[in-house]
């Protein structure tokens, strides 16, 4: 398999919105594994490469005007209505209350909500005795105006505690009765009152209700329960973990709430048989409570390159390739050349045939050049095995040249890997995945930071540091 095609298998999980919503950038760097190694990955039961602890920082915009939709939403346009002359010891008083606009937040100073709801309100009133009264009804405008607090517990609750700051007159009520103007905002006042507190409890309710966030925390935990499948047809799963939530205090502007969340977590590939699921959770432990987090972050991820496709790239490079290490009196040819792991070290096997013929062995420590995006050998050891050396002389020469062909020559592209993986990180974060919560972030650096060998392969751990963005619009 060709390794653009190797690189180019970058696969994501899209189904679930929440899983998408909280964790879906962990499984950016989710990659296959070449065709040629299922072979060797048949008759190991189950595979796991490095378990990686990463930490995402993702700041939280939620404008005021979402949660003023869903206020606005919950309250009917008819607020309030009494229909009875009779009741309320025989008032003689109807009423009718309606918003005229809706209803409007602002942010306060101190983790709170200044409310504004305007209002209409229609009145008829009996003036009269002895089961003789004359009725006249009039119309008028005010603005009831309310102060919630809101505080975020550390177990996911918010709890809000709503309190009427009064109102103001837009137009005062007055009864008409041709001669007689019967003022009666004393009357509407009591009522008014009473209404303004009952819907400082409706507001709190709403809150409640609407705002628990503890529920949703426990649905995006439990997404990665169970491992999913990155490729059946190269075996490859991808097993996500959370461990830890840390959320920075609210911060209430005039027009928004802000709020950085970090989530900790684990990823592990695994090649070969499904891994073991992670047990349900009913309820989720509390979130760490933090005065800042980063802006941006590092994530990290693996991915995994066959010796198979690490020998593919060694034969294309080296495979009949000749070369002369004494002033055109020694060429010597390459015959075949393979690449596996010894320890901590890569092992390239060449045979030769020409002025020597053997097999050389040069080893490396992997490492990623920033330089050439390659990842190449480093405190580079050799060894010949070969039975006409004739001169000691010659085969110092020829270590010397074998060795440095490899260093300059030889190493695993990864410009490609970072090119396309940095465009589909970008594509990703740039989506709305659920609808009105959308995301946005960009990387500013991609590359390779540590380089480990496995028994069939050699494990790159990816370093990504990156901005994302969570913003709370159309809910």
């Amino acid at each position: 398999m060709h390794l653009s095609k190797f690189y180019a298998n970058l696969r994501f999980n899209e189904n679930s919105p929440m899983r998408n919503l909280i964790f879906l950038i962990i499984l950016l760097f989710s990659r296959n594994l070449s065709s040629q190694q299922i072979s060797e990955y048949s008759s190991v039961p189950l595979l796991n490469f490095p378990k990686i602890k990463s930490s995402i920082t993702m700041p939280v915009k939620i404008p005021l005007s979402e949660i003023g939709n869903m206020i606005n939403n919950s309250v009917p346009t008819l607020i309030f209505q009494d229909d009875s002359f009779t009741d309320n010891n025989n008032d003689q008083f109807k009423v009718k209350v309606w918003k005229t606009r809706p209803i409007r937040l602002v942010g306060g100073t101190k983790q709170n909500l200044l409310i504004e709801v305007p209002l209409k309100i229609w009145v008829e009133k009996g003036i009269g005795t002895f089961g003789f009264y004359n009725y006249q009804n009039t119309t008028f405008e005010t603005v009831m105006y309310f102060n919630t607090q809101l505080t975020f517990n550390n177990n996911w609750t918010m709890v809000t505690k709503t309190e009427p700051m009064g109102y103001k007159w837009v137009t005062k009520p007055v009864l008409d009765y041709g001669r007689i103007k019967v003022p009666i905002t004393t009357l509407i006042e009591s009522s008014l009152k009473k209404q303004q507190a009952d819907f400082s409890k409706t507001i709190d309710e709403m809150m409640l209700e609407q705002l628990n966030f503890q529920q949703y925390a426990i649905m995006a935990w439990n997404q990665f329960s169970e491992p999913f499948e990155v490729s059946e047809e190269y075996k490859t799963w991808l097993k996500i973990t959370p461990i830890s939530v840390n959320i920075t205090p609210l911060i209430f502007y005039g027009n928004r709430i802000d709020a950085n969340i970090g989530i900790d977590t684990y990823s592990e590939t695994f090649t070969g048989r499904k891994p073991a699921s992670s047990p349900l959770i009913k309820t989720i432990a509390n979130f760490n409570s933090v005065q800042q987090l980063p802006n941006n972050f590092i994530l990290q991820t693996t991915v995994n390159i066959p010796f198979t496709e690490a020998t593919a790239i060694a034969e294309k490079t080296f495979l009949g390739k000749e070369f002369d290490f004494r002033e055109g009196k020694s060429k010597v040819k390459i015959t075949s050349i393979k690449v596996y792991g010894e320890k901590d070290r890569i092992m390239i096997e060449a045979a030769t045939e020409g002025a020597i013929e053997g097999t050389s062995f040069i080893s490396g420590i992997p490492v990623y050049d920033e330089m050439k995006r390659k990842i190449v050998l480093s405190d580079t050891q050799f060894k010949l095995k070969t039975k006409n050396i004739l001169y000691k002389t010659a085969t110092f020469l020829f270590q010397g040249k074998i060795v440095k062909m490899i260093e300059d020559e030889y190493g695993i592209p990864t410009a490609e890997l970072e090119d396309s993986s940095k465009k589909s990180i970008e594509e990703t974060f740039n989506k709305e995945y659920y609808k009105g919560l959308k995301m946005n972030g960009k990387v500013f650096k991609l590359k390779p930071s540590q380089i480990i060998l496995n028994p069939v392969g050699i494990t790159a751990i990816i370093d990504t540091q990156a901005q994302l963005e969570l913003s709370v619009k159309g809910l």
